[in-house]
């Protein structure tokens, strides 16, 4: 009788709880070669699939989103168990900080030499736990999933919007939860499985992982397959309860009263609604150009479908500048490359949202077009608040706030109490702004309910970073989850890691114009930037760095 992958994991679960480090590492290293022999072939197939022209700048994303993010991790990893390995200390020379509410944070960019050069104007820390301090920190870093009492199947059910965060949920099961895995891609994204297979064979050859395609009738036979141990989702909250809790009728009273249908551990990245505070500051008319630019960006990358997709604006009332900035906004919006909508929904998506409105722009003539909502009352119950739209949709909402922190204090209540979902929140400030608000932004970012926060930086920079953690800020549950439960990436292996806080550059570098960023849509080398960049992770040498640094100032 032949055997199925769930029995193949289910076997082979033991002998990889009880793997030594050494190891697991080698295998580790061993899916290397595969990503960079893989690269230019995933990348030409999510370019295909999304429907962007070969050579055009946005296909810099499909890099940045697919096999870079995916190689960097598998270094970092790497490197992290390599130390525990050799008797060090993971975080030798990684800075710590005090911050709000007892906590304390460690310095994950820059964390290496080359840091300091590619990403020389960004910062990230690592927010851990009320209670985790550095000793606990240095003592537990590196050795989680080693647990050999507690071997099991995880099943990742993955996204079909961004290509790597399967294979990295794959790697977290594996080396942060110590299980084997069952992948079971996304229909719009099921033509990876193939290069997966190639990528994770020194794991498929030892009956460690398996990779599987279907509809949400596979998914669901899965996940109630009795091999199965627990479960990881990446999607919505609709496709969690569902899961969780059934369908139909009776599935509503069973959430009520916390009786889910699936008897397992659940863990989950939901996305949500993202908001952008907007401070009020001393802006340039070349700094509100700048930055409507970004918050174009941070919705139009990958067209929308993005869980870190900024959704909701938030501008303070009393701005004498906010007019020209929606101006500026609004011709960023509709300045930008034309995109496919490939997700399925798009289309529906945006009706729903318009429905009903009276202050609606339409952008483009796209077949989903851009969408700007304006108008929107923050005290009302609007949908553009509570649902995540998922495609180009775009709100904007203002509070009031004479000062700086007065607004930004409003603009932190409003977020947690108004917008759903604790993904990530954007906050865009001038650096002189920043310097005013003193103390009092870290104690904003405290109050911040949200798993990542990236001030002048877009939260899904944290995503990329692989000694950043990803994920939902904690204390969801399956009746109430959210943006979802738990956290994944951590390369560190950091314990009672909670949040990611990252800070990029807000406008041109004092002695010459910043690079702008890859993964602005208007970025006219960032297909080039992108796989440069891959290119140098593949193979560090300083005359690849250059070639990066080039390629990034001509964008």
């Amino acid at each position: 009788m032949e055997r199925t992958d769930v029995s193949v994991l289910r076997d082979a679960a033991a002998e990889w709880a009880a793997l030594p480090l050494p190891g697991r590492l080698a295998l580790l290293t061993a899916m290397r070669p595969g990503i960079v022999a893989a690269a230019e072939r995933w990348v030409a197939e999510s370019c295909r699939a999304k429907g962007i022209a070969p050579g055009a700048p946005a296909a810099g994303e499909e890099w940045l989103t697919g096999p870079y993010p995916l190689l960097t991790y598998v270094d970092a990893l790497a490197r992290t168990l390599g130390a525990v390995c050799a008797g060090r200390d993971p975080l030798r020379g990684a800075r710590f900080f005090s911050r709000p509410g007892g906590r304390t944070a460690v310095r994950v960019l820059p964390f290496e030499p080359a840091d300091r050069l590619l990403m020389s104007c960004y910062r990230a820390e690592v927010w851990l736990a009320p209670g985790v301090d550095e000793a606990r920190a240095r003592a537990g870093a590196g050795r989680a999933g080693t647990d050999a009492d507690a071997p099991g199947v995880c099943l990742v059910l993955g996204a079909g919007n961004i290509n790597s965060i399967a294979p990295l949920d794959v790697l977290h099961q594996l080396y942060a939860a110590g299980k084997t895995v069952l992948l079971k891609l996304n229909p719009v994204n099921d033509y990876l499985a193939p290069l997966l297979e190639e990528v994770f064979a020194p794991f498929v050859t030892r009956g460690f992982v398996r990779i599987t395609t279907g509809g949400a009738a596979v998914g669901a036979a899965l996940v109630h397959d009795p091999g199965v141990t627990s479960v990881h989702i990446t999607g919505s909250a609709a496709t969690h309860d569902a899961i969780v809790f059934g369908t139909g009728a009776e599935a509503a009273a069973r959430k009520a009263a916390g009786r889910p249908v699936l008897a397992k551990p659940v863990t989950s990245e939901l996305g949500g609604v993202g908001p952008a505070i907007v401070l009020p500051g001393p802006w340039s008319r070349a700094d509100l150009r700048y930055q409507a630019r970004h918050l174009a960006a941070l919705k139009l990358n990958n067209n929308g479908f993005n869980c870190a997709a900024v959704q909701v604006v938030i501008l303070p009332r009393e701005w004498d500048a906010r007019a020209e900035f929606v101006a500026e906004l609004r011709s960023a919006l509709r300045a930008a490359p034309a995109r496919a909508a490939y997700y399925p929904g798009a289309g529906e998506r945006q009706a729903r949202a318009v429905a009903g409105r009276t202050h609606v722009q339409l952008l483009d003539s796209a077949e989903v077009p851009r969408t700007l909502l304006t108008g929107i009352a923050p005290d009302s119950d609007d949908a553009a608040f509570r649902t995540e739209f998922f495609g180009p949709v775009l709100a904007i909402t203002t509070l009031p706030g004479r000062t700086p922190a007065a607004f930004l204090d409003r603009a932190v209540d409003f977020c947690d109490s108004s917008v759903s979902g604790t993904l990530g929140v954007n906050l865009i400030a001038h650096p002189r702004t920043l310097r005013g608000l003193g103390p009092g932004l870290h104690e904003a970012v405290a109050r911040l309910h949200y798993g990542t926060v990236g001030i002048n930086c877009w939260t899904a920079v944290g995503y990329a970073l692989p000694r950043a953690v990803w994920g939902a800020h904690p204390g969801h549950t399956l009746a109430d989850v959210g943006s979802g439960i738990g956290t994944v990436h951590n390369a560190l292996l950091l314990p009672g890691a909670e949040r990611t806080v990252v800070t990029g550059p807000f406008r041109a570098l004092p002695r010459g114009p910043a690079p702008v960023p890859p993964w602005f849509v208007d970025n006219r080398t960032a297909h080039r930037t992108g796989e440069l960049l891959f290119a140098y992770a593949a193979r560090p040498s300083a005359r690849g760095l250059g070639r990066v640094m080039v390629s990034a100032l001509r964008g």
